[in-house]
C-alpha cells in the first residue's frame, strides 16, 4: 500500500465548504490511501501554508476556492496552459522530486466544472450568456462559455476599472466579452440563455428583488455559484419566473471529479479514478445528496 497522503480545500470562509465529504467519499470508493479535510486560511496566510505543504513532504494536492484562486498563481512552481490564461488556480498538484523536494503545479478544473453543470441542465451551444462578478471564478466562465460557443457574454461588475484583467483574459480567450455596471444587471438578466452567478453567498440578494421587481419572465438557466445558503434569494426568483435553476454544487461536483482525478494520478495511482470515474461520480452524488448519474456521463468535458 502506498503511504497515506493528505489533501485539503482551502478558502475564508471554508467551514460550510462540502468538497471533504466528495472526496473522502471518491477515495474510499477508489481504496485510495488519501485523507482530505477543509482549512480557513485568508490570503495573507497563503504562503506560510504553502510553505507547510512543501516542508511535510506527504501532500498529493489542494482544492482552492474563493478568495484564494489569483494569489495561488504565484505560490506555485508551474501553471497548467489553462491556469496560465485565467490568471486562476483552483487545483493544485504536489509531487515529490527524486530528491524529496516538492513540487507544486497549478491547474483549473473549475471550467469543466461549469461546462458539464451546464450540459447536464440541458443549455446547447451558442447561448446568449450573463455573468455575475469579475474575480477568479467569472475568468473560468468566460473561459467555459467559449467553450460553449457562446454568441454573446455580458459581465456584470460593481467596478469597471478592477475588471480590466478579467477582460484581458477574455479578449486572450475570444470570447465576445462586454461589460457593464451591476446597477444595469436586474433589468436585463431575463433576456439570457444563460446566467452564471459569480459572487460570494448572499451577495446577489439585492439584484434578486430588483429582477422579481421587473416582472420579467426568465426562459434561460441560471447557476449559481454559491451553495450556502440553499436555494439562494437569485434562485428563487429566477425560478418563480419560470427559468431553469443549476445549484453551485453541481459546479462543486463536476470540477471535484477531475480534481479527483488529477490528485489520484499525481498521488500514484495511475488511471484509477479516470477508469472508474462513473462509481465516483455517483458515490460523490450520493455524499452530497445529488441525484445519481445515470447512465454513465459519456459527454463530460476535461
Amino acid at each position: 500500500m502506498l503511504t497515506s497522503r493528505q489533501g485539503a480545500v482551502l478558502g475564508h470562509p471554508i467551514g460550510h465548504s462540502k468538497s471533504p465529504a466528495l472526496h473522502n467519499a471518491a477515495y474510499q470508493e477508489l481504496g485510495v490511501n488519501f485523507s482530505y479535510r477543509a482549512i480557513d486560511v485568508e490570503v495573507d496566510g497563503l504562503a506560510a501554508l504553502m510553505a507547510q505543504v512543501r516542508a511535510e513532504g506527504n501532500w498529493y494536492g489542494l482544492s482552492v476556492t474563493m478568495p484564494l484562486k489569483n494569489a495561488a498563481v504565484d505560490l506555485v512552481d508551474e501553471l497548467t496552459d489553462v491556469a496560465r490564461t485565467l490568471g486562476a488556480v483552483n487545483t493544485i498538484i504536489a509531487t515529490n522530486d527524486d530528491d524529496g523536494a516538492t513540487r507544486l503545479r497549478g491547474d483549473n478544473t473549475d471550467v469543466a466544472g461549469i461546462v458539464n453543470a451546464l450540459r447536464h441542465s440541458g443549455v446547447g451551444e451558442r447561448p446568449r450568456a450573463a455573468i455575475l462578478g469579475g474575480g477568479g471564478t467569472a475568468v473560468s466562465a468566460i473561459a467555459a462559455l467559449v467553450d460553449l460557443d457562446a454568441t454573446e457574454v455580458v459581465v456584470f461588475v460593481r467596478n469597471l476599472p478592477k475588471a480590466a484583467e478579467t477582460m484581458e483574459v477574455a479578449v486572450a480567450l475570444g470570447a465576445p466579452a462586454t461589460l457593464e455596471t451591476f446597477d444595469r444587471a436586474a433589468a436585463t438578466l431575463g433576456r439570457f440563455d444563460v446566467v452564471i452567478s459569480t459572487l460570494p453567498p448572499r451577495a446577489a440578494d439585492g439584484l434578486a428583488s430588483g429582477f422579481a421587481a421587473t416582472g420579467d419572465q426568465a426562459d434561460g438557466v441560471l447557476l449559481d455559484v454559491a451553495y450556502d445558503p440553499w436555494p439562494s434569494a437569485l434562485a428563487q426568483a429566477w425560478e418563480s419566473r419560470g427559468g431553469t435553476v443549476v445549484a453551485g454544487i453541481e459546479m462543486l461536483l463536476y470540477q471535484g471529479v477531475e480534481q479527483v482525478k488529477l490528485f489520484a494520478e499525481a498521488g500514484g495511482y495511475g488511471t484509477l479514478a479516470t477508469d472508474k470515474q462513473g462509481d465516483v461520480i455517483n458515490v460523490m452524488c450520493d455524499a452530497i445528496g445529488v441525484h445519481r448519474r445515470k447512465p454513465y456521463e459519456q459527454n463530460m468535458a476535461g
